[in-house]
Parts: structure tokens; sequence; C-alpha cells
């Protein structure tokens, strides 16, 4: 869905270990975007085998239990027959592996998988060892299952996404191979006698695909698995997908957001505003968190500017900035604090056994509901509006730039001459047209909700739908900074010979060597897509702050 690339946090793990305890954001964010290799934990490892032995014992009772000698669903009253289990849980997996559309983004197919895998290696599944080693040899050999768009309603989890990796576990179904640009041979634990494997082997494969799964595994030397009882609902139920999608997005909203506050200090700068209203004691008088953080960070962006410090004399009659330079940290703070309520429900969901029915500590198998997202699918939506309204205030800082009559004496649409040339005018509509999207991205999908499996599953989340149309508000995002940051760029170089302050002039170079400088009419697309790529992959944030000093 994305084309900007996504931002490289530094440092960045090349190995993650997966056990009993929870995996944390940049955990996900280093395996699904990075290609960091998975590592198993033995003792978890030998919990996993611990479980499996309960779930053997309950599958040779005559008596039914769920998930295990019953149907699913609707079916669940439906007792089957130890010959036909097998059956029924490859069944169950071919049947949900009913996905449409598109190819969902490689990093989200990895970050479903590992969360999937971070369950199973609580041993509240009931899986076997060698399932969760299938999975980590997968991911460390770089084979990503091919998810489609459409298939999830965020409950029982994601089903139709998980399914499709089930089924390539299997040796079903179709993957891509891409090249991992960390470790790709990670060898495991030995595994527990009678497992298939014993190490996991790297693929020689560079971005085929699709091709069939039976055909990738066999070139990484990963046996197809066969599963078990329980096993297809262990693989499939869980909130893995949305949860993974969240966990990526609040990385990059992280790095998006002090973007925001680079972009806002070059516009004030630009806009011959003041930075008198971003003061620590003003910002103190209403303690909110994100609030003072932004607004410190202005602080730390505008300290020693020359533009500035030209207009503080007694001599200045503005009074007050429009509000999309005043109130930029408080809008860009309730969006931070936005998404440090959103890191917090990750956080939880992280540390959650996610399964249906479920292995409990003392041995019982339960029946739950703990697959339903609507945690997750909220603060998805929540990041969505507050993505809407942090690029919406990003462009009207833009268009103030390009009005003769609001930009502080720049030339029209910041054109070079102007009548010949229009300058900077449509780079705005391009930024307009992102930001109207952006708001019809930000209706919430989690308060839809449409019944399925005869009435059975008769209230859904859609946290997968919500997870999707956030990705698109992310990618909308990081262009209209990039825009904003093009055009306080050039309204910062009209300036001359006022200098911007070292954090902003670093920035202004680095927009600078990809061209984006004052000057005749040209094919402006190339370089508000190179302006973008900057800001996707946090350079425009590392240059300020180097020159800041820090920045949160």
């Amino acid at each position: 869905m994305s084309t900007i690339a996504p931002a490289a946090h530094a440092p960045v793990a090349t190995s993650v270990t997966v056990g009993t305890a929870p995996l944390g954001i940049d955990d996900v964010v280093a395996v699904a975007r990075h290609g960091a290799s998975v590592i198993l934990d033995p003792a978890a490892l030998d919990g996993v085998a611990a479980s499996r032995a309960i779930i053997e014992g309950l599958a040779a009772d005559p008596e039914p239990h769920y998930g295990i000698s019953t149907g699913f669903g609707a079916l669940a009253t439906t007792f089957i027959a130890e010959d036909r289990r097998a059956q029924l849980q490859a069944s169950l997996v071919r049947s949900h592996a009913a996905g449409s559309g598109a190819e969902v983004e490689t990093e989200v197919v990895r970050a479903l998988m590992l969360l999937r895998l971070s369950t199973l290696m609580t041993g509240r599944t009931g899986v076997r060892r060698e399932t969760a080693e299938t999975y980590a040899a997968i991911l460390n050999a770089g084979i990503t299952p091919i998810v489609r768009e459409y298939g999830s309603l965020g409950c029982s989890g994601d089903l139709a996404p998980l399914a499709h990796c089930a089924l390539v576990a299997m040796g079903e179904g179709e993957v891509r191979v891409t090249p991992l640009p960390e470790v790709r041979v990670t060898p495991l634990p030995e595994p527990a006698e009678g497992s298939t494997r014993s190490a996991v082997a790297s693929t020689s494969s560079a971005n085929e695909g699709p091709i069939p799964a039976a055909t990738a595994l066999s070139a990484a030397g990963i046996a197809p698995l066969r599963l078990g009882e329980k096993e297809g609902l262990a693989l499939i139920n869980g909130t893995d997908g949305m949860l993974g999608m969240l966990a990526l997005a609040i990385a990059d909203l992280r790095m998006l957001l002090t973007t925001a506050d680079v972009a806002a200090a070059m516009s004030v700068e630009g806009l011959m505003g003041t930075d008198a209203v971003f003061a620590e004691d003003l910002h103190a008088l209403r303690p909110q968190r994100g609030q003072a953080a932004s607004a410190a960070n202005l602080r730390r962006l505008l300290a020693d500017s020359p533009i500035v410090a030209s207009h503080k004399g007694p001599e200045c009659t503005r009074v007050q900035d429009a509000y999309s330079l005043r109130c930029a940290p408080q809008v860009h703070g309730a969006a931070r604090d936005t998404v440090a309520h959103a890191a917090s429900v990750a956080d939880a969901e992280l540390a959650s056994a996610i399964d249906n029915p479920v292995l409990t500590l003392d041995g019982r198998v339960e029946s739950n509901g703990n697959f339903h997202g609507a945690p997750v699918g909220y603060v998805l939506d929540f990041l969505a509006i507050a993505v809407a309204d942090v690029a919406s205030m990003s462009e009207r800082r833009t268009d103030r730039f390009l009005d003769r009559a609001r930009n502080q004496g720049l030339p029209p649409f910041l054109a070079h001459e102007v009548g010949v040339d229009s300058g900077l005018m449509i780079a705005q509509y391009t930024a307009a047209g992102i930001v109207s999207e952006l708001k019809r991205l930000a209706v919430p999908a989690s308060v839809d909700s449409i019944p399925s499996s005869a009435m059975q599953e008769d209230h859904v989340s859609m946290g997968w739908a919500a997870a999707r149309k956030l990705r698109r508000a992310i990618d909308g995002l990081t262009r209209v900074l990039a825009i904003e940051v093009m055009t306080a760029a050039r309204g910062l170089a009209l300036r001359a010979p006022l200098e911007p302050g070292a954090p902003t002039g670093a920035v202004v170079d680095l927009v600078a060597g990809v061209g984006a400088m004052p000057g005749p009419d040209r094919f402006l697309a190339p370089e508000i897509e190179a302006i973008a790529a900057l800001v996707g992959s946090g350079a425009v944030v590392a240059h300020a702050a180097d020159a800041a000093g820090s920045l949160s």
C-alpha cells in the first residue's frame, strides 16, 4: 500500500528471541521490517511440548472437547472421529484461506507470523514443538506467504490472513521469497526427538514469486506440517495481523510526529512567526505530556534562529500567529498522547496469549472471547483521526507560504518569475487532496459490524480494516509533511540573506541535496517523491536532531 520507505530506527536488533516473555514493538519492527532472525527459547519450547501432552490426552478422551475432537464455530457440537481429525484441521485451514484482492505487504505478513509464533511459544495453545519451529524457519528463510487484502473481520481474530500463512506451513498455497538484510541462517535449539529438522536453512532465491509454497519450503529444507488435533485452530485464532500493523504504525508515527515538529519550526521561521508561544512556562499551565514534548522540540529547533531574532524587536507589530503555527504543540502533542495510548494497548496485546479454546495454566481447555479485536481496532481508528488532523494542520502551513497576503513578503506561490512560473501552487493541491482523503480514512471501521458464521459470530471488530486504512493514512501524512518541508525550505531560502537556525538549516541543506530549491518551474513530482523518501526514512528528523542536540 505504501510506496514510501519506512523509517529505519537505530539500533535495530539482528535477532529476536521468542519465548514466554512478551515481544516489544521494536522486536516486531526488527523482524517484520528489517529481517532480524528469530531464535526460539529452549525453555519455552519445553513448555510447548508439555502443553501438547495435555492436548493429546484430551484427544484420546471419548468425551468431546471443542477444537480437539469437535467441529468449529456453528459446528462446535459435532463430534469428529479420531481418524478424521487430521483432515479436519487441514480442511479448516484450506477453507479459511479465502482472502481476495491485492497482496498484503511483506512486512505485515512477517509481523503477523511472528506474533502468532509468539502466542504459540507461550504454551497456551497446545501445538506441537515442531509447529512453532516451522514458523520460525519460514520467517528466517525469508519466505513470505501471499496474504490478500480482504478476508478478515477482526473476529475470531484475523482468520483468513492467518489461514493463508498456516496453509504455507502445510506446503500449500503461494509465497514470495525475498533476501533478508540481516542474518539468514539461524541455528535453532536441538528439536525434541522425532522432530523433522534441526536448523533453519537459507534460500538462494531473491524476490521470487509467486511460487508454490512446497517449492520454497523444499529449497529451504523445511518439511511441511501435517497438523494434529487443535493445531489448525491455534494457527488462525488471533489478532496478529491488526496487532502487527499497529506496532509498525506506532513506530512510524513516533518518527513522523517529530517530523511534524521539524516542519512546523521551518514554517514558523519561514513565515516570520514567533517562538515566544512555545515557552516552557506557558505549556506548564496545561500539563499535557505530548504537548510539552512537542513544545520542547520547537524551542530546540528555533533556538538561536537568526530569522526569529530579526523581528523580535519593539518594531515588530505581529501580536499573534495563525493557529496552524501557534497551536502546533497542542495538535502534535494530542497526536503524541494518542500514540502513547495506542502503545499501551499494543503492549498489553503483545503480552497476550490469544487462542480459542485456550489451554490454561492449570491444564484446562476453555473456550473464550479473547480473539475479539475491539481493543486493537479502537486505537487503530483513534490513530487515523490523529493522522488526519496533523496532516490538516501541516497543509494549512503550506498554504500560508503560497499566499502573498499571508506569507510576509515572499513571492506568490514562491514562484521564480511571477506570472510566468506557478511555483508550488499545485504541490499544495496535492497536499490538499491527500488531506481530504485522510479525513475519509478517519471514519472509524470499528463502529461497523457484520454477522458471520450462521450468526454464531454475530459481532466483529473490523480491526483488520482499521489497520489497512491506517497504513494508507500514514503514507498520506508522510507526503503531506514532505510537501510542507519542501515548501518551507524554499521559503527559507528566499529569506536570504537572513539565515535559519542550525537545525532547520540542516534540513534546508538536505532538501537542497535533491534539487528542491527556488528556481524556474520544472517537473515537480520527482522532487516531492525524493523529499517524501527523506521524511519516510527518518532522514529529516535525523538531520534536525543532530543540529538541535536531541529531539523527542
